[in-house]
């Protein structure tokens, strides 16, 4: 029998970790973000010189907190309201609670130089339809940039195709339950994916793990097509 997932356990699963990912996240538990996807990230946003980012499925707010510290002027949204909550009490940065099926031109009422989704576009439908949404809050020149798993290497013995998959916390404390699935892309189909959304010049990047000198993640970056 063929289980079947969907965009709300995704939802469900990231409301009921959402308190041991917070102390994940502040503890330095999870290594790859140490050795490698941290600094990608700030580092791909930096390049592009932004004076205003949005970060979509801000969690927790790290990295908010990152980019306010070189003084740019920042928002995090996330569906968790306990990220929210949590994020707001630094004082660095702004957040909102707010689902990708609400992120709109109209919902925000502002414009971004940089788009950044880390490790947040977990399924089908929601992606499909928040990259439809985010040319329309986006400055001329400003880029999305997108860092997920790498394909190849989340693909593991399963065949190389776009489908959903069962999620895990292989690593993780025995706190987290219920693991979100997501939903498998290809690098072609990611690419597809921002070319037919109204993105171009789309930039690859592979942090590499220094210690097994394999991709820790894939980094897409891309303009939004004027």
């Amino acid at each position: 029998m063929v289980k079947k997932f969907s965009e709300q356990q995704i939802i469900e699963s990231w409301q009921k970790n959402a308190r041991p990912w917070i102390s994940a996240v502040r503890q330095g538990e999870i290594e790859s973000r140490l050795l490698a996807t941290n600094q990608a990230i700030v580092d791909a946003v930096l390049n592009r010189r932004p004076q205003t980012v949005l970060d979509v499925g801000c969690g927790e707010g790290w990295l908010i907190r990152e980019l306010a510290g070189h003084g740019i002027n920042a928002l995090g949204v996330d569906v968790v309201s306990e990220f929210v909550e949590i994020a707001g009490r630094d004082g660095r940065g702004r957040f909102r609670v707010l689902p990708y099926a609400a992120i709109s031109a109209d919902s925000l009422e502002e414009r971004f130089d940089v788009v950044v989704c880390n490790f947040s576009l977990l399924g089908k439908d929601s992606v499909d339809h928040l990259l439809r949404q985010l040319p329309a809050l986006m400055n001329d020149g400003a880029a999305l940039i997108v860092q997920t798993l790498h394909p190849v290497v989340a693909c593991g013995d399963l065949p190389y195709q776009d489908g959903w998959r069962q999620g895990s916390w292989a690593g993780f404390s025995g706190q987290f339950v219920d693991p979100a699935p997501w939903y498998f892309r290809t690098i072609e189909s990611w690419q597809a994916l921002l070319v037919n959304n109204g993105f171009y010049r789309l930039a690859v990047q592979e942090p590499l793990n220094p210690k097994t000198q394999t991709p820790a993640s894939i980094v897409f970056v891309a303009e939004r097509a004027d």
